[in-house]
């Protein structure tokens, strides 16, 4: 493919990074070496014209200025730890409280999706990014490695991840894509008009601060119940408790039936475009976040003003601080034994 890997600019140390681009039939894909970062991803609309339903930018530059982690790998832990430490294995691991000075988020100071991260393998539709962690980085113990493939099929956009660690240590790998699924795709403005339906009767309710109270708690009549779908600008600012808490919707959802297969965990669509995207996985929950706090973002790809909810994440996870709720799928990866997991978002139109 011509032009498939080009420079996009270099860090402070010296390290290139690179714009990598795939394609398989009409669908297309650029990804970052920085982060692993999505910075494109088109599909057809219902007339078949392109339209890219990622947020990104055009420079390295604003990748490193954001901090809203868009279109990154996220590691170590993706989503919340309450009290920045965990326990396991009779020893206190204290990590940094980069989420509010109290709690740790995606992975500390230097997660995975600040990280360059290097091409393993690659052709015309599928990238393999690996990442060495060493034992203590960010806190966690043990050496991990981390293996993440992309691949366009030919329904949409495949992520495999793999780790292995030499020490027992946590692991919950996500993708933090933004979607706007309208008009010119990523620079088409707020995404309330466009649908999401959650595949989940339950979800995990948070204390201030975000973190779950350990409830497993039914959506039956609550603003939370997307099980027949609804447009995310008709409940996200109800006087809700969980909702005026989190300024919208930035939730754990528990998928329905989750065994470890993949799994139908989500559904949304644009009236304006006719786009379909599903999202399928083996994770056990997803976190629908409504992109509250877009705001102070540098410009977007071509200058677009991402504001807030101009963009909404469907990342799949284990749940948010399940070190300290035996009752939530653990996190736990122990020593030599493989961490495997996999997200599809599948697109159509209708």
């Amino acid at each position: 493919m011509e032009q498939q890997r080009i420079p996009f600019g270099t860090m402070p140390d010296g390290t290139e990074v690179e714009l990598i681009s795939l394609a398989q039939g009409a669908l297309a894909c650029r990804i970052l070496t920085y982060g692993g970062a999505i910075q494109s991803l088109t599909v057809p609309d219902r007339t078949g014209a392109p339209v890219d339903v990622v947020l990104g930018f055009d420079s390295l530059e604003d990748y490193r200025a954001q901090d809203k982690y868009i279109g990154a790998l996220i590691g170590r832990y993706g989503n919340r730890i309450g009290g920045a430490s965990f326990s396991l294995n009779g020893r206190e691991y204290p990590l940094a409280a980069n989420d509010g000075g109290v709690n740790h988020l995606h992975g500390g100071l230097q997660g995975f999706d600040k990280q360059v991260w290097r091409v393993e393998a690659l052709s015309d539709a599928s990238l393999t990014l690996a990442l060495d962690s060493p034992d203590g980085q960010e806190g966690y113990p043990g050496s991990l490695s981390v293996q993440v493939t992309y691949t366009l099929t030919g329904e949409g956009l495949a992520i495999d991840y793999r780790a292995r660690s030499d020490r027992d240590t946590l692991c919950n790998l996500t993708n933090h894509a933004y979607f706007n699924l309208s008009g010119s795709g990523h620079g088409s403005g707020p995404v309330a008009g466009q649908v999401v339906q959650l595949f989940a009767s339950r979800y995990t309710p948070t204390v201030p601060g975000s973190i779950p109270t350990g409830e497993l708690a039914p959506v039956e009549g609550t603003p939370m119940d997307l099980r027949e779908g609804l447009p995310i600008g008709q409940r996200v600012d109800e006087d809700f408790p969980q909702l005026t808490m989190a300024g919208g919707y930035d939730h754990n959802w528990c998928i329905d039936d989750s065994d470890g297969s993949l799994r139908l965990a989500a559904r949304a669509w644009s009236k304006e475009t006719g786009v379909v995207m599903e999202t399928w996985t083996t994770q056990p929950g997803v976190q629908f976040y409504s992109g509250n706090y877009l705001d102070g973002c540098p410009a977007g790809k071509g200058g677009a003003p991402y504001a807030k909810r101009w963009g909404f994440c469907l990342e799949t996870q284990h749940y948010p601080d399940s070190p300290h709720h035996p009752n939530f799928p653990s996190t736990v990866l122990p020593a030599g034994e493989e961490y495997r997991q996999r997200t599809e978002y599948r697109f159509a139109v209708r």
